[in-house]
Parts: C-alpha cells; structure tokens; sequence
C-alpha cells in the first residue's frame, strides 16, 4: 500500500497559532503534539463515521474515536437528532430538567451498583465524587488506587500519586497509598499497614488485564471486612463490555461507580452511581452533616442528557457492544496474522480484550519503546489511519478494518527493515513521542 501525500500547510499555519494560546497547543494531554509523530495531522476539521479529515483535507480511518467517547462513529445522526430537539427548547435552566430523571432512571434500570445517580461532566468529576463520599461515609483520610490504571483523574487525590505531582501538596500526596491489580496480598498489607484508617478502594475492575482467582470478589470482602468502600471506576469499560458495565460483566457489585466516555456518543456527560445508603449523603433529606458531593453548572445541560439518552439506547437498539467484541477481535486477529507473515511478531505486542485491543511496539532489542511507537504511528499515518490506541466503534465496518490490518502490514515491513538494517532512529522524521507521565518535558 502506497504512503499518501498529504498537505500540511494550513494545520501547520493554525497550530502554531493555537500554541501561542494553548498551553500545550490543546486542552487534553494525550492530543499534545508529543503524542505523535511529525507526520500527524495537527488540527482535525471534522469527522463523519469513522472518518476524520484535517483542516488541509486529509482523510483518515480513525481507530480512537475520541478518546472512546464516540462508540457510535462521528455526526451519528439519532443522536444528533436528540440533540436538536432539545437545542431549540433551551439546555440549561434554574431547576432540574425532565430528561435529567429519565437519564438516572435508565442508568439505574442497567447498571448494577446504580440505585442513585449522580451527573458530572467528566470522568474525572464522578471519579473524585465517589472518594469524597467514600471520606465522608467512613470518616477516614486515606484512599488506595490501583497502580496499573493508566488514569483515573485529574484531580491531586489522583496526580499527586504520579511523577507529574507537581503543585500538589506533599501531605495530600501521603493520603493516596496503592496496589497492585490481581495482588490481593497488596491490599491486605495496605489494611494491615493502616488499620481503620483506608475509606475506599478505587480501581478498574478490567482493563486488559482479566481478573484472576476471583480478586474482585475477594477485594470487595476485604472492603466490607475492614469497613471501607469499594469504587469501580468505569469511564473506560462502562457500556463497552457490557450495558451494566464491566461490573455486569464479571458479577461483583461495587459500592460505587463512576460512568463516562461511552455514555453520550462524545458529548459531555458522566455519572457517579452507587448504593443508596451511600449516595444519599449528597442530598438534602437526611438529617446527618451534609456533604458538597457534584454541583456542576453544566451538569444538567440538556443536550448533553439528550445524548446520552440516545446514545445508550442506540448501543442496546443496534446490539453495539457486540459488534465492539467482534469488530476489535478481528483487528487483534489480522494484526497477528500479517505480523507473523511478515516474520516481524517480535516488534509488536496484541493484548487486551476485542472491545479494548492493546497494541505496544518493540525496538530491536525486544523491548517496549517510544522509538518504535513512532515509527509505526508514522508509518501508519502516512497510509491513511490515526492510530495511537484502538477503541472500536460501531462505524467500524470489515471494510475499514480489512484497510486498517494492511495499513499495519506496509508499517511493521518498514519497522522490519529499519530494525534490521539502520535502525529505527533512522527511519523517523523529527523526535519520538513521549509519555504523557514523565516529569520533564
């Protein structure tokens, strides 16, 4: 498959107008031009399906959707459709609109740990608001993250845990203690470590990694034993591996949860859901001291719940979440046929699940580098596909994958020969990607 010959000058002319402004050139880190190589589109202009065109007109098959927030494919128009209605009707008003009830009714109807909902705008916002109410209902100080989650919130409970803790406060710092996912005796020495003093355990319940010797099970009795909660957070995984979640999926019912990503087709919206004898404390008809759990002006916005709304019953309507299953396995499938037909498995790693595909490209040594994650992104980009993560959607369609598995093809041959003549370092234009976590830039 031929590279393209793609035109960049007005998504040069226009980035560099946007980094006089932009810290970083964009409001979300993993869209930073250290992301990605220097073939990469800089500004996107529009997207339609699975499709996405540059502002100089370059078209690309997109295999992140935005961050797995448009599980349905771009512009997908019964969503879209919500949208309108409500626009024109007003989207945010001085007390709660109708459709904010309808939204945590159908929540509750299939999340199992939903029987009261909270709105947020971001993952991060349902998130924090569960560890606050885990603070409050316990009466504790410190919270345990799982050390394997990629992220979990903007917030300093979360990242002052990490190397880029900068401007958070050493003392806040100490209050977040970790484990490990699958280590249940990492857990139990944080318990024995801080007897009575840990209020919750917040992690993935799957990523791509699946739960062994029924850990889940496990942590969440060790919770319950030493009187702490257990908070799944599935920004990623809820309505991907399943409509209630993966806490449907695996059978162990959290405490509390946090929704986000897939739930409104790439609008904004997410939901802090849990047992009533927990979330009732946000509210106003008890008669204990209250807790400032999520006020959010934007909370109630009325399009967004629109979307929601349509985007989940569209995901049920058009059995979604199967398709995710398959359309992601047979990318993991062709990926691994044409690496082993090309004698080059050894530069690239497939794992995951078909809804949460995990690729990582290895250097000549064999191991996981940023070099090689590079040359592939450019390689790939180059023939028509923005590749940094996958997350399939339901716009994903055999012809796209089918395109996709051949782009890979051409860009692990060329991973192949630079490996094993030059070098990789000499088959890449401008400087390698970089991890969002790292303390210097």
């Amino acid at each position: 498959m031929e590279k393209l010959l793609h035109n960049y000058s007005e998504s040069i002319r226009l980035s560099k107008l946007a980094n006089e402004y932009i810290p970083g050139g964009a409001h979300t880190y993993s869209k930073g031009d250290d992301q990605f190589p220097a073939n990469a589109p800089k500004l996107i202009d529009r997207g339609h399906g699975c499709k996405l065109w540059d502002v100089d007109g370059n078209q690309y098959i997109d295999m992140a959707m935005s961050l797995g927030t448009t599980v349905l494919g771009h512009a997908y128009e019964p969503v879209l459709d919500a949208v309108r209605y409500e626009l024109v009707r007003g989207v945010n008003f001085c007390r709660p609109s109708v459709i904010e009830g309808k939204l945590a009714e159908l929540l509750s109807s299939l999340i199992p740990s939903a029987e009261m909902v909270k709105l947020g705008k971001h993952g991060s916002d349902a998130v924090t608001g569960a560890i606050k109410l885990a603070r409050a209902y316990t009466g504790r100080k410190y919270i345990a993250r799982c050390a394997d989650d990629a992220f979990n919130a903007i917030h300093d409970w979360f990242i002052g845990s990490t190397v880029v803790n900068r401007g958070v406060p050493e003392e806040v710092q100490r209050l977040t203690l970790q484990f490990k996912y699958n280590d249940i005796e990492s857990c139990e020495r944080l318990f024995d470590e801080y007897p009575g003093q840990i209020a919750c355990f917040n992690l993935e319940p799957v990523s791509f990694t699946p739960p062994k010797d029924n850990f889940l099970e496990k942590l969440k009795t060790l919770c319950e034993k030493n009187g702490a909660l257990l908070i799944f957070d599935e920004v990623v995984s809820g309505f991907r591996f399943s409509i209630g979640g993966a806490q449907e999926m695996v059978g162990v019912t959290p405490h509390l949860s946090a929704f986000g990503k897939a739930m409104a087709n790439g609008f904004s919206v997410s939901a802090l859901v849990g047992q009533k004898e927990f979330m009732k404390l946000g509210g106003i008809s008890h008669d204990q001291e209250r807790v400032f759990l999520l006020s959010t002006t934007h909370g109630g916005e009325t399009h967004s719940i629109a979307a929601s709304i349509a985007c989940i019953n569209e995901i049920i309507k058009q059995d979604a979440i199967a398709h995710f299953w398959k359309t992601g396995q047979a990318l993991m499938d062709g990926i691994k046929s044409a690496s082993i037909e090309l004698g080059a498995e050894k530069y690239i790693n497939i794992s995951g699940y078909g809804v949460k595909p995990a690729f990582s490209f290895n250097d000549e040594c064999g191991n996981i580098s940023m070099l090689a994650r590079t040359l592939f992104m450019q390689e790939s980009i180059a023939r028509g596909v923005l590749m940094p993560y996958v997350v399939p959607s339901f716009a994903h369609k055999k012809e796209d994958i089918d395109f996709v598995v051949e782009v890979v093809k051409d860009s692990l041959k060329v991973m192949k020969e630079a490996a094993e003549g030059k070098g990789m370092a000499s088959a890449i234009v401008g400087e390698a990607v970089k991890p969002v976590f790292r303390k210097f830039n």
